[in-house]
């Protein structure tokens, strides 16, 4: 796994990227092929997330993503309630997503696709059978005060490098 943190200095590759001021990117090779990854991260979310990243924890019946441009990224808890965490921007089978990441520093749901992040997730078939994912999380600045922590805390052990070694484990079960 391959992982890298880049900051939007002068001439540096994230000036280059869409503008951000800073964007993490995490990229892993995958022993499926394409269509077989996407399916997992999205279809199989749930099978997959782990619960100590959700609001839910115990409480939590499922969490997804509805599979369209417009569709949410939600949590369903076993009382019925529903927490969304996401919209999707973007959504191209089996090659892209995209998904603004509505949750705030302090990870309270965040309201406004305008002050979210954003979550672009490309699967590149490689060699026959294999696969790669690469996990683009940008714009962190849209989500005010305290945006700088929270781009460490999702370059960090409890952030995109958990989710996706989880991610990594349902594919090789």
């Amino acid at each position: 796994m391959i992982f890298k943190s880049l900051f939007g200095r002068k001439g540096a590759p994230a000036a280059e990227v869409g503008g951000t001021k800073e964007l993490l990117t995490l990229s892993r090779k995958l022993a499926v092929p394409r269509d077989r990854a996407f399916a997992v991260f999205v279809d199989e979310l749930n099978r997959w997330w782990p619960r100590d990243l959700t609001w839910g924890k115990d409480r939590l019946e499922t969490i997804g993503i509805e599979p369209r441009t417009g569709g949410t990224c939600f949590e369903k808890l076993k009382d019925g309630t529903t927490g969304v965490w996401g919209t999707v921007l973007a959504f191209d089978r089996p090659s892209h997503i995209v998904f603004a990441w509505q949750i705030r520093p302090d990870r309270t749901p965040e309201g406004s696709e305008a002050t979210s992040s954003r979550v672009d997730v490309r699967f590149v078939e490689r060699d026959p059978g294999t696969s790669e994912i690469l996990v683009v999380h940008r714009d962190f600045f849209r989500h005010g005060e305290g945006w700088e922590q929270y781009r460490n805390d999702m370059a960090g052990k409890k952030g995109w490098p958990m989710l996706v070694e989880a991610y990594a484990g349902a594919l090789a079960g």
